[in-house]
């Protein structure tokens, strides 16, 4: 009988938490525990990507989207080094996942040998709830159900260092019975958090007396929804979603006003400048300034961490606990709004902006207005569709013009914002449920940063998804547009080409090369049947739209000081300065006249 080494033990221990899935790349460090995956003969499914952080991203995305721990793995030194961005990203979106690095033999260490970082010191911020080397085969049992559970009941980022010496060596399953031994055990189930009745009670009285509720929801909030729709229906109110809680609720509720923030939308502000009090159910949405003014509104915030309450307003009341019960608990102490003029007013204003929205989807632009990609996609979406987004203008059409229905999932880089997860995000998202259509969105300067590396990946595996209906939506407009609007908007200062136009590619070509579907289009008739096309294929399928970068990604509100660095960035020299005004006016036009010309 083979002896079973501390690799093997390893992905023992980690199909026996339930956990089915890796995502890794292979090196030298860790080749004791990708022989142990070999080994196991299925029961734990290794996911080769392109690039480490690539790996990371998957975990965050296999999280988010499941609720399970995300495992990803990699080699010592410059592997480790690769996972940093996307543990980054599953960090600062509350997201559990596990990175498992290995490290130069034990004896080496200490010894300036090749590949060998301190490990310990360089996961340290991003695992600070739990970062800790095996130096003994006797330790990995602990560590890796620590591990698992503290990502798990954190929602966080964990991280275990494995020599590759002690990877090879004999498992210690069973510690022995002394002094200075650990003996763990696996699983984790959630506890059930209410705040106390009393507070329950106070949180009840501010609400009882406001005339003029506003909610804002987010990632904690989504297995919520029907709380957060009862909730909203007894108080009167309107609901704003930040980016993260855009699947709470179905967009085409009369009083949901859609996203906030600078991606967000006019009634999303106009609910936050008028009312008289707030509540917040799972939502650490950072822009200070698109809430309340302090003073202006009592509030009320809900929060699974404690953390995180009245860090963003300060809150009359903070209940500590899951959205869902704490919501459950909260309703029967509410009095419902008889007067519904609050509601109306915040219906009619929604009722407006999605015109509004319309008409800027159909404005002419130079070949195609980004934003019709994302209306025409829109009423097409399938039913418990997957929908994600990168970083930069992709982003702002994705929060605004699609709207998401009940069954359907949502997700993108939020407090990280980083670039690149787009493509990974819908890959970990179709492991995840082989049988669901994912759609990523994404610009041509985060595809050329890493997803058309990750095209590779999903060539490579579709074949074993129940449905192959993969689509990467790429704008691609040769521009880095987020950055060029702020350039514009924040610093006053022009399009820099050098720095903001990027190459040229033909990612629908591309596509075709790698045995998948192409489809390209440069007129705005062709982006319906285009949709069509993409939605009908039989394996997955590269949508490239060749955009108009001086579509403005106006936010819902602009500041004077906002205006004035606009006109400044004019003044000093735009490369297409009258396309660029002529765009600009369209679409502030429509904010004010939808559907006149």
């Amino acid at each position: 009988m083979t002896t079973q080494t501390v690799g093997d033990f390893l992905i023992k221990r980690i199909n026996e938490w339930g956990l089915k899935r890796i995502y890794g790349y292979p090196g030298d460090g860790i080749n004791g525990i990708i022989g142990a995956i070999d080994r196991a003969n299925g029961s734990v499914e290794y996911v080769q990507v392109r690039h480490e952080e690539m790996a990371a991203f998957m975990a965050c995305a296999h999280a988010k989207f499941t609720g399970e721990v995300g495992i990803c793995l990699a080699t010592s030194g410059p592997g480790a080094i690769h996972l940093l961005n996307g543990l980054y990203d599953a960090k600062m979106d509350h997201a559990g996942v596990v990175a498992i690095v290995g490290q130069q033999a034990r004896a080496a260490l200490g010894g300036d040998y090749q590949q060998e970082v301190d490990l310990m010191s360089l996961f340290k911020d991003v695992a600070h709830e739990y970062v800790h080397m095996a130096s003994t085969p006797a330790q990995v049992r602990h560590l890796i159900d620590r591990a698992i559970r503290i990502a798990n009941a954190e929602r966080t980022v964990t991280c275990v260092i494995i020599p590759n010496d002690v990877q090879e060596m004999s498992a210690v399953e069973i510690p022995p019975r002394k002094h200075g031994t650990i003996h763990s055990g696996a699983g984790y189930a959630p506890p059930r958090v209410v705040p106390k009745d009393a507070d329950l009670r106070r949180a009840a009285e501010v609400l009882n007396a406001g005339e003029k509720i506003a909610m804002l929801v987010g990632a904690g909030a989504l297995q919520a929804t029907d709380e957060v729709i009862e909730t909203a229906d007894i108080l009167g109110a309107g609901v704003a979603k930040a980016l993260l809680g855009k699947a709470v609720i179905p967009d085409d509720l009369p009083f949901c006003t859609g996203p906030i923030g600078l991606l967000g939308s006019k009634p999303s502000w106009d609910m936050m400048e008028q009312c008289d009090t707030l509540l917040v159910v799972g939502s650490s949405f950072p822009y200070s300034e698109f809430l309340p003014k302090e003073g202006q509104a009592r509030g009320v915030q809900i929060d699974i961490d404690a953390k995180l309450v009245s860090v963003r307003y300060p809150m009359e009341v903070n209940l500590v606990g899951d959205s869902a019960e704490t919501l459950r608990a909260l309703m029967p102490l509410l009095e419902r709004k008889h007067d519904r003029g609050w509601r109306e007013q915040i219906e009619k204003g929604i009722a407006d902006w999605w015109q509004v929205l319309e008409a800027r989807a159909m404005n002419e632009a130079k070949p195609i207005n980004p934003q019709r990609m994302f209306w025409e996609l829109s009423p097409r979406l399938p039913d418990n569709c997957i929908i994600v987004a990168d970083s930069g203008s992709a982003a702002n059409w994705f929060a605004r013009d699609l709207k998401v229905r009940r069954g359907m999932m949502a997700s993108l880089s939020g407090n990280l914002a980083t670039m690149g997860p787009g493509v990974p995000y819908a890959i970990a998202a179709k492991f995840a449920f082989p049988d669901r259509v994912v759609i990523a969105t994404v610009g041509d300067g985060a595809m050329l940063m890493n997803g058309i590396n990750e095209l590779v990946t999903i060539a490579n595996y579709w074949k074993e998804w129940s449905d192959p209906r993969l689509i990467v939506m790429v704008l691609a407009n040769r521009d880095l547009n987020q950055v060029t609007w702020e350039q514009r908007v924040m610093a006053g200062d022009p399009k820099y080409e050098c720095s903001q136009t990027v190459p040229s590619f033909e990612f629908a070509r591309y596509a075709e090369m790698l045995g998948l579907t192409g489809i390209r289009v440069d007129k705005p008739e062709q982006i319906g049947p285009a949709w069509e096309q993409a939605l009908s294929a039989s394996r997955p399928v590269v949508l490239e739209a060749i955009t108009d970068p001086e579509v403005p990604t106006l936010p819902p509100h602009i500041t004077f000081e906002e205006a004035k660095k606009f006109t400044e960035s004019m003044i000093k020299g735009e490369p297409r300065l009258g396309h660029m005004i002529k765009q600009t006016f369209m679409e502030a036009v429509e904010g004010l006249l939808p559907h006149k010309k």
